[in-house]
Formats: structure tokens, C-alpha cells, sequence
């Protein structure tokens, strides 16, 4: 596909776990979709993305492989990522006459050089012009509206879906940073092991991801909400409908959520006191999927005696990251991982 240079629109894409998101300079966020890539074993060629691939999970005749490349917040598989970058950024500068776009990706924090190297590589097979890099807790804090460029301390907690990144970010840098395995994946996992051992009832990660958001809380409810459920019982193999309520997914979900706190502390302890005492007026922010958990903000804040606050549209603060990034390039070029640029 050739594309042609129609004032160079910039584009922001959050490459996350469970969801890709791409913003576009003067449109705002024009893609969001779970990150699942269908393909087709024979040809290597994309079947689906997105959500119309997510369906497929589980479902796909033998030629065909629906995939979510990024597990555990790293890249799972090259080749699938590649493809999904490429087919989403060649959609977007189709669909808005976007011709080689200067694009900002935020990246797991744990990203290996190999890993970076793919994504840049996929990027400018994509089409584009110039490929940087930035660490999606950075991204996050941008998005979040801190000013990561000042000389004090802020602290953000991006809980995605598989992983938790906890950083705390000052005059451009990350200065202490911890990432856990644990995050929404693993909280829809917990459920679905709760659902199977207390009830009897195998339901999918789906249905499991639908209950947390509905009912799951960090802390009990002002008063306990409920939801029906179909799932197959174990004994019979039958469909079976339970009714679950929001303090047994709480009791699920304790374990996982007690050890994203523990990560928050251990980011606190390790925080040089001067920057501590700024935190300490500030707050902790939260971002992510995870932090629309009800009353995790309030969990966090009883835990660590600091006031925690959730982010505006947490779901799209890495991606609103990017684009911020993208709109004072010259000045926040400091927090990006590279800047490799390629004409």
C-alpha cells in the first residue's frame, strides 16, 4: 500500500496485554480493541483483529489461529505482534489519509532490546516515518496529567491486564519502577479457579472478565450485588446457571490484589525520602483497566496511609500518554527509550 504524506498526522499506540488503543493527533483515540490476532496457518495472512478476533478465541477451525501476542505484559509472539501493528497502523493512515506518521509506542517496561527492535521494525514496515519508544508507566504518569518534568516526586500504578507497573517518575525519569505478572488477567483467572473449585462450574476468561467488571471489588460493597452466571457443571457437563455476589468475587480476587499491594509498598520503601515526601502530599495515582476495581483506591490508601486517587479515563491513560508526548516531542523527548530516527 503506498501512502502519501498528507501533513504528516502523528499517532500514539498503547501496545498493552489485553488491549491495543491508537490515538491520532487532532482526532483523539481512533482504535480500541482487544490485542488478538487471527491467523491463517497456511498463508500467514491475517484472518481478523481486534475484537472480531477475540471471538474467534476457542472457537477457530484448525487453519486458523486467534492468538493474543503480548502475554505478562512482553511480547509472546513476534510474528503475530508485527502483524497486528502493521494491519492496525495501515488501516488508521488509510482511513485518515495519514501518510508517514511519526508514531510513539508505549512498551512494557520489562521490554527487552529484541523486543524493541521488533516493535520499531514492525512500525516502519507499517509505513511509518520516525518509530519512538516509551515506557507505558510514563506514558501512563503523561497521560494522567503529572508533570513528569518537574523535580519532584509523583507515583503511578498502571494496572493493566497482565501486568502491574508501579513507577515512581520524576524530571523525565523513571527513578524506582517494580512490575508484577499480577494484574487484570490474573484477577480473571482467580475467578475463574473460585467458580470451578467453590461451585462446580467451568465458565471461560470472557465470562470471568465480564463478572470482575460488573461486581468484582476490592473492598465490600455498601451493599452486596449479585450477578447470574452460565457455565458447564463438572459432574454433569451440563450448562448450569449460579447466581455469584460481589463479596465471593472479593474473596477471589484477595490474594492477587494483597500482592499489587505489596508491590505499591515495596515502590514506596524504596523511594528516596525526598521524593517520599512529595508523594506522600500528592497521592498515588492509579491507571489501567484494574484501577476500575470498586474501592481498590480505598484498599490502597488504608494500606499505605496516603491518599490514592484514580486517574481520569484509566483505561486510556497510556495511550493519551503517547499523544501528549507526540504534541511537545522537543520537550519530552527526555522519556522516551529511543530516539531512532529514520527517514
Amino acid at each position: 500500500m503506498k501512502l502519501f504524506n498528507f501533513g504528516g498526522k502523528d499517532i500514539g499506540i498503547d501496545l498493552g496485554t489485553a488491549n491495543m488503543l491508537v490515538t491520532l493527533k487532532g482526532k483523539g483515540i481512533v482504535v480500541k480493541e482487544p490485542s488478538v490476532v487471527a491467523i491463517n496457518r497456511k498463508t500467514g495472512g491475517i484472518v481478523a483483529t481486534g475484537l472480531e478476533a477475540k471471538e474467534m478465541l476457542g472457537r477457530t477451525p484448525e487453519q486458523i489461529k486467534a492468538v493474543r501476542p503480548l502475554k505478562d505484559g512482553v511480547i509472546a509472539d513476534f510474528t503475530a505482534t508485527q502483524l497486528m501493528l502493521k494491519n492496525i497502523i495501515s488501516k488508521v493512515c488509510k482511513r485518515y489519509n495519514v501518510g508517514r506518521p511519526r508514531v510513539v509506542v508505549g512498551v512494557p517496561s520489562g521490554i527487552t532490546e529484541v523486543e524493541e527492535r521488533a516493535v520499531e521494525e514492525s512500525v516502519l514496515q507499517a509505513g511509518a516515518r520516525e518509530v519512538y519508544l516509551i515506557e507505558e508507566p510514563m506514558a501512563a504518569a503523561i497521560g494522567a496529567n503529572l508533570d513528569v518534568g518537574e523535580p519532584s516526586g509523583n507515583i503511578i500504578v498502571d494496572i493493566g491486564g497482565g501486568t502491574t507497573e508501579v513507577a515512581v517518575v520524576s524530571l523525565g525519569g523513571i527513578v524506582v519502577s517494580h512490575s508484577l505478572r499480577v494484574a487484570g488477567d490474573e484477577l480473571d483467572e482467580d475467578i475463574v479457579n473460585y467458580v470451578k473449585k467453590e461451585m462446580n462450574l467451568s465458565i471461560g476468561e470472557t465470562t470471568a472478565e465480564d463478572i470482575k467488571k460488573e461486581i468484582g471489588c476490592a473492598l465490600p460493597l455498601m451493599s452486596e450485588t449479585t450477578k447470574e452466571v452460565r457455565g458447564r457443571d463438572l459432574t454433569t457437563g451440563l450448562p448450569r446457571n449460579i447466581k455469584i455476589t460481589s463479596e465471593q468475587i472479593q474473596s477471589a480476587m484477595e490474594e492477587s490484589i494483597s500482592e499489587i499491594i505489596e508491590i505499591v509498598k515495596l515502590t514506596l520503601e524504596k523511594t528516596p525520602p525526598e521524593l517520599a515526601s512529595d508523594i506522600m502530599e500528592k497521592g498515588i495515582v492509579l491507571a489501567g483497566g484494574g484501577a476500575l476495581i470498586k474501592n481498590l483506591d480505598k484498599l490502597i490508601s488504608q494500606k499505605t496511609g496516603m491518599p490514592v486517587y484514580v486517574a481520569e479515563d484509566p483505561l486510556d491513560c497510556v495511550v493519551k500518554g503517547t499523544g501528549k508526548t507526540l504534541e511537545d516531542l522537543d520537550r519530552l523527548k527526555v522519556v522516551l527509550i529511543n530516539a531512532r530516527k529514520r527517514r
